[in-house]
């Protein structure tokens, strides 16, 4: 009797999550890794399709972090990097913080670092917010990682994530919900338990 109620319980669960993964999903891209090189250049970014170019040549790019002596930013027009009102560029955001259409975004930005409130930090990871305009020609919403080293030159873009509806904000470190696959996996654990 339990048992069914188990399966019941984890049916309902992931009609649930099928019907929520049509509404909205975070699409994460949490391996980038990508080393933003210390020139002027830097790296063009196609956030959607994932690949990476050294110059606006880059089909369909979204996102230019450069610079070969601070870390600068670029966007095509509807894009670009979330500051906070009183900040000059692209603000270091805290863990949960909301990205979406009542930001301020510029196209085109300098990082500042320093003890300011939500400047950037060397030697750690700092939490940035941006928008773009996606291959459906809408804007959407997110937040990416940037781990600086001792100097602003010595920068990787380790991860980042968007909310595929445009529109929809996001939070920084949002990252997509466990999946229909996990649900299943979790009843057949707890199955084999009760046993």
């Amino acid at each position: 009797m339990n048992k069914l109620r188990l399966v019941r319980h984890f049916a309902a669960a992931l009609s649930a999550t099928a019907v929520a993964s049509t509404q909205a999903a975070v699409i994460h891209w949490s391996d980038a890794n990508l080393v933003i090189p210390a020139t002027y250049e830097g790296l063009y970014i196609n956030i959607e399709e994932r690949t990476t170019g050294s110059g606006e040549e880059l089909a369909g790019w979204d996102m230019n972090p450069y610079g070969a002596n601070g870390l600068l930013w670029y966007q095509p027009v509807g894009g670009g990097v979330l500051r906070i009102e009183d900040t000059a560029g692209p603000s270091n955001l805290a863990l949960g913080a909301l990205v979406g259409a009542g930001g301020l975004f510029d196209e085109e930005s300098v990082t500042e670092f320093g003890a300011q409130p939500y400047n950037w930090n060397f030697d750690a990871s700092n939490y940035f917010g941006f928008s773009f305009e996606a291959s459906d020609g809408l804007l959407h919403y997110g937040w990416g990682r940037m781990d600086i080293g001792a100097a602003s030159t010595n920068r990787v873009l380790a991860e980042l994530a968007y909310e595929d509806v445009a529109g929809a904000s996001i939070a920084v470190g949002a990252v997509p919900a466990p999946g229909a696959l996990a649900l299943i996996g979790l009843a057949g654990l707890l199955g084999r338990r009760r046993r």
